[in-house]
């Protein structure tokens, strides 16, 4: 082989308060004949605050530049770093310094794209929908508490089992997010959870991101947390049986939201999407805008379609194959304290028009949270928006607008379970037919109609 070189440009940021204005320009230079490597430009000050930080402290990420003399090819194996093939936060195409005589360019999806491409389109399929039971073991718990039962792990199973054994549900359900004690989990007779979803066509799930904490530098903002190891964990998840992942992020209005969270939101997002389908999972792209706040329903639009813009800039930067993935946004509605409330048309006239600015139609489906609106509400929202033709299945991925009811019929009583799962059932053909546009409110319950908004929820 002729002379030829390898530069890898690593851009870091700081863990503490993982801002984007604390970036540090490393250059890895390679000799690949002499296996060399040199190393120049060690960040030694912190941008922000002119103090030193170890290298412990730092997030890396890669850039890899290739340039050889003759025409000969170097077969890379990008498979060890998740940060090969990116670019820094701000480095638009074509601003690098260098000119070399080829790159390297890494397609993030590999091997999984005709898989995954066939799960994103298996979970958006006509008339189903998404149960989302990835509580964590703490919010479960408030769950429990609200029939009189003790947060055990043993309750939990007992839960989470009633939900995903219901006879029938696969033929409105076509995916199930769950937490990862579950799915882990046997039922009490010795069944894996998954293959509990699998024999009813129902694709397993996981929740992958380890929580919301304080953004430092923000407008008391959150960021979510657990890219580290995300890669290893994935490939232990897909060998579990889960073939999709989500990961949820927020974005307060009444916090601004100030332009370092909407971009910190986007950048891990898309992160999280690239590593997912490295490894075999279709990831939910979820930035959840929060509905707290008296904001109108023209501002929750202004803010949607900002995030939604930075999100899929990211998305693409990252290299994210959009036909493999899935989108779990908010619907566009007032703020929860605004007294002007939106019907269905409006919510879904609003909401529409966001997703029309914003996502491209090789996106294979939109599966709505419910945010804390009632059950009968995200209901007739989800119906409004299936009253014509859309580019991607609009579809629903709903966790308290299913499960509130099966919780008051179940009450932590066996003898209960038929009838809990019968509202399960019920909840569930409900949203089906939203899907369908073919839902009909006529013969809800009083129970259906109450709200279950709570500020400042977190999961």
């Amino acid at each position: 082989m002729e002379c030829c070189w390898l530069e890898l440009r690593t851009y870091a940021f700081c863990a503490s308060c993982s801002c984007v204005p604390c970036k540090f320009h490393l250059v890895w230079t390679c000799d690949l004949i002499n296996h060399n490597v040199h190393l120049c430009g060690v960040p030694e000050k912190h941008s922000r605050y002119n103090q030193t930080l170890p290298l412990c402290s730092i997030h890396f990420y890669t850039q890899i530049e290739y340039s050889m003399a003759s025409a000969s090819f170097v077969k890379l194996n990008a498979s060890s770093s998740p940060w090969i093939g990116q670019r820094s936060f701000n480095q638009r195409p074509g601003s690098s310094s260098r000119s070399p005589a080829a790159r390297v360019s890494v397609i993030r999806a590999g091997s999984y794209s005709e898989e995954l491409v066939k799960t994103a389109k298996t979970i958006a399929s006509p008339g189903r929908g998404i149960l989302a039971i990835d509580e964590s073991n703490a919010t479960c718990g408030k769950r429990l508490a609200s029939i009189g039962l003790e947060n055990t792990e043993a309750n939990r199973q007992a839960y989470r089992q009633l939900l995903l054994t219901t006879p029938g549900l696969g033929q409105y359900i076509s995916g199930s997010i769950l937490f990862e004690e579950t799915l882990f989990q046997s039922t009490t007779d010795g069944k894996k959870m998954v293959d509990c979803l699998r024999e009813q066509n129902i694709v397993p799930g996981i929740k992958v991101d380890k929580g919301l904490v304080p953004l430092p530098g923000s407008n008391n903002e959150s960021w979510c947390q657990g890219l580290d190891g995300l890669a290893s964990r994935s490939a232990e998840y897909y060998n579990q049986g889960a073939r999709f992942a989500k990961w949820r992020t927020v974005v307060s209005i009444p916090c601004g939201p100030s332009a370092l969270a909407v971009k910190e939101a986007a950048w891990g997002l898309a992160r999280y999407a690239a590593i997912s389908q490295d490894n075999g999972l279709v990831p939910i792209v979820e930035p959840e805008i929060l509905l707290d706040g008296d904001h109108s329903i023209d501002t929750t639009l202004e803010v949607a379609e900002r995030v939604w813009a930075e999100v899929f800039y990211y998305l693409a930067e990252n290299n994210v194959m959009f036909e493999g993935i899935l989108l779990k946004p908010s619907m566009v509605t007032p703020g929860a304290d605004n007294k002007e409330k939106a019907d269905p048309e409006t919510v879904a006239k609003y909401t529409l028009t966001m997703l029309k600015r914003r996502v491209p139609p090789a996106v294979p489906g939109i599966m709505f949270l419910s945010g804390g609106q009632s059950e009968m509400e995200a209901t007739l929202n989800l119906h409004a928006m299936n009253q014509s033709p859309n580019p991607w299945h609009v579809s629903f991925s709903y966790a308290r607008a299913l499960q509130n009811s099966v919780l008051k019929a179940w009450k932590g009583q066996p003898e209960n379970i038929e009838e809990a799962q019968k509202a399960l059932l019920a909840r569930a053909k409900a949203n089906s037919l939203a899907q369908l546009g073919n839902y009909s409110a006529e013969g809800e319950s009083d129970d259906a109609k109450k709200g279950m908004f709570v500020k400042g929820y977190t999961y």
